[in-house]
């Protein structure tokens, strides 16, 4: 009786230790993951904070960029025509009718620069809130901007710059920040002050259109401190942070201001009158305004959701204790294990679902990926034969050139998935700098070797088409050859190669062809050809070929689509064996009627740009382009021009650029050829324009203007001579 009675107490002990040391895990588990919890909070509102002032950043950047080259780009518009003063009101139209961020232009004169028109002229155009147009003569007496700070500082510094924000009672008669730029006559004396002015009252809805909390908010600062933007608007432009401060009674807000300021970006932790507490992370606004931004976030209610996953620890706490007890009696009762096999089983198969859906996330899956272009479409299709397989296509155009590739791993299931991932963020990475297909494939066989200690090798097909011209540029790494699908079937001429990932040092064979306009390149993996059946015969390329001719004439998903039903009657419900991929380049460039054809030969001479100026204005007139298009046009030219002349022939030599103009009823192209030294501008990356001048590496400014002026750019280097053409669309 006491044997008994003395086991059943140890086994109670013993039961009850095994629930205090449970409890006392769960107990740390909770302490733990509250502790966490919370640190994982403050850091997702300092994430979230951060964003805010980043993404407001851009937006605001982007707009006040808009505004700078706008309003640069019409300077030489009034330059043009100082001559004719009431024509500067057209000028002022224009600006304000082609940019919606600008509410009102206008040009203040030096003072009697037109003798008839009084000591102060000062045209003024500005669009009122029911979109209607107004022109006026501003300067007088009474409104003397001779005296304006804007005014002087645009003279003084002769360069553009923002002004501080100011209540215009003349002409927009709103609250405004304007960019002001200097006007120069043909002598090169400042005569004149352009200014585009943006509305205020976007500013505080802008940025607080989506608070990152409920009672979140933010604020923002002109370099002067005044208060720009906050929910409160009786205090916009009217308190500067430090009356702010004073009102709250927390010195901390005046240090932040300081910093604010001084262009610094950080967090604080402030307090109100009432003892709430807040937390402010503020940074600048990038740009040359001078402004900085603040995200002032409730203490309380970031901690909110925090207390009510404390409440939840502890109910999971009790809950967990429950589960303990009763997963003691599982184990005893020897379910425990059934249920450990199931959940392992459910968590793998998850597991390989969540990584199909990734991998097939990475594949291009928008078709028509390009439904603007009438020169290219693209089809593609994978099937992998596990829940995940090794199988690749990808596809992109840069340049005027469609960038492509085919791939199949060597092996199945996860291990080819990964590789498989890994292939084609190389291509990417690779082709966005580089654009021939033989040196796209040595970078990725290099960066592949390095890590390929599973010896796992992928065969790769990569294409460069050059949709203006049709010309070809590919490289084969040991796949299946293309098949070319026009008038007849034929198959594209390859030069094997080794797989990607084998050797390092592999030196790749590139090819180029010539691709008729409405021809096809269909692609494939060998899962297509090698296709069994439960007799383990295969499809093969005979069969493949018979598909081929019978659609001729079908678009590029129909051909895919018979191959996949063809594959299908033929394998007979056996199962797949291999990951199966198709995909379908179909050139289907048209010629149009050409409307005009000129051209102009100039030496390797910068003395020589009005003449090139003439042309592309003689030009741009004959096609009756409007003057904004005309500038632009003859801006990317000369800018081009100019690289090829600095660039393309060593100093000294001499050489010719010619330059020819060729327009249909849809675009207007200008192709620029010399003989100089080989250099693609197209690779050169392009500048960062959110650094400072000091911090942007010396060069690629030129050909990201030309890129931000034109439709497209697109560079060739055909026999011995570099080929450069601009595209610019007419409709």
């Amino acid at each position: 009786m006491n044997r008994k009675w003395w086991h059943r107490v140890k086994k109670s002990w013993a039961s009850l230790s095994i629930l205090i040391t449970a409890a006392v895990l769960i107990e740390t588990t909770a302490v733990v993951q509250y502790v966490f919890s919370s640190r994982a909070i403050r850091k997702e509102a300092q994430y979230r904070a951060e964003n805010e002032l980043r993404s407001t950043s851009l937006r605001i950047r982007n707009i006040t960029t808009a505004v700078e080259v706008a309003a640069e780009n019409m300077v030489w518009a009034v330059e043009h025509n100082l001559s004719q003063p009431d024509s500067i009101y057209n000028v002022g139209r224009r600006l304000v009718e082609q940019n919606p961020n600008i509410v009102g232009c206008g040009i203040g004169f030096i003072p009697d620069y037109y003798p008839e028109k009084g000591r102060w002229f000062e045209p003024y155009v500005v669009q009122r809130d029911d979109g209607s147009i107004e022109a006026l003569q501003i300067g007088s007496e009474s409104h003397n901007y001779l005296n304006s700070s804007w005014f002087k500082t645009a003279l003084e510094d002769d360069g553009g710059s923002w002004t501080e924000p100011y209540f215009d009672d003349a002409g927009a008669r709103m609250m405004l920040f304007t960019y002001v730029t200097p006007i120069h006559d043909a002598k090169g004396r400042v005569v004149a002050v352009l200014g585009a002015d943006v509305s205020l009252e976007w500013l505080s809805s802008a940025i607080n259109a989506h608070p990152i909390y409920p009672s979140s908010y933010n604020l923002m600062l002109s370099r002067e401190g005044k208060i720009l933007a906050c929910p409160v608007d009786s205090v916009v432009m009217r308190n500067n942070i430090y009356a702010a401060a004073s009102r709250m009674g927390d010195t901390t807000i005046s240090s932040i201001g300081r910093q604010m300021l001084s262009g610094q970006s950080g967090k604080a932790m402030v307090e109100d009158k009432n003892g709430a507490k807040k937390r402010v992370f503020y940074a600048p606004i990038e740009g040359d305004a001078g402004w900085s931004m603040a995200v002032v976030c409730d203490d309380e209610e970031i901690y909110h959701s925090l207390r009510s996953v404390g409440l939840a620890l502890f109910l999971l706490m009790i809950g967990g204790m429950a589960l303990m007890a009763y997963l003691m009696y599982r184990t005893i009762r020897g379910f425990n294990r059934l249920q450990e096999v199931n959940a392992e089983k459910e968590r793998m198969g998850s597991e390989l679902r969540i990584a199909n859906a990734i991998q097939m996330g990475m594949l291009p899956k928008t078709f028509p990926p390009f439904p603007d272009r009438d020169d290219v479409e693209v089809y593609g299709m994978l099937l992998p034969a596990k829940e995940v397989g090794g199988d690749l296509y990808d596809f992109f155009i840069r340049d005027e050139k469609l960038f492509f590739c085919v791939g199949d791993v060597s092996g199945k299931g996860v291990p080819a998935s990964l590789v498989m991932a890994v292939t084609r963020c190389l291509f990417r990475s690779v082709s966005v700098r580089e654009a021939m297909p033989n040196r796209i494939m040595e970078s990725i066989n290099a960066a592949m070797s390095e890590m390929n200690e599973n010896n796992m090798f992928v065969t790769l097909f990569v294409g460069v088409l050059d949709l203006p011209t049709g010309r070809l540029h590919y490289c084969n790494a040991g796949h299946c050859a293309p098949l070319l699908v026009g008038c007849g079937v034929g198959t594209l001429p390859i030069v094997s190669n080794i797989p990607v990932a084998l050797m390092s040092d592999w030196q790749y064979t590139a090819q180029e062809s010539y691709i008729s306009p409405q021809t096809k390149i269909f692609l494939y993996s060998d899962g297509l050809t090698e296709a069994e059946n439960a007799l383990h015969e295969q499809f093969g390329e005979e069969r493949m070929l018979k598909v081929a001719r019978e659609a001729l004439a079908e678009e590029s998903s129909a051909i895919i689509q018979r191959m996949v039903v063809a594959v299908q009657q033929f394998v007979n419900g056996a199962e797949q064996s291999d990951d199966l991929t198709m995909m379908v380049v179909h050139y289907t460039k048209q010629q149009q009627k050409e409307r005009l054809s000129c051209s102009i030969t100039l030496p390797n001479d910068i003395q020589t740009i009005p003449r090139l100026s003439a042309f592309v204005e003689r030009t741009c007139e004959d096609l009756e382009l409007d003057v904004s298009t005309t500038m632009n046009l003859n801006l990317a030219v000369e800018e081009a021009v100019v690289n090829v002349m600095n660039y393309a022939y060593p100093k000294g030599m001499p050489g010719n650029v010619n330059i020819e103009a060729k327009a249909n009823d849809v675009r207007l192209k200008f192709i620029i050829t010399d003989s100089g030294i080989p250099f693609d501008p197209t690779a050169v990356k392009d500048v960062d324009t959110k650094l400072s001048a000091e911090e942007r590496p010396i060069g690629g400014l030129g050909i990201y203007m030309v890129r931000q002026l034109v439709d497209s750019i697109n560079y060739e280097y055909v026999d011995g001579h570099n080929v450069l053409t601009l595209r610019k669309k007419l409709t």
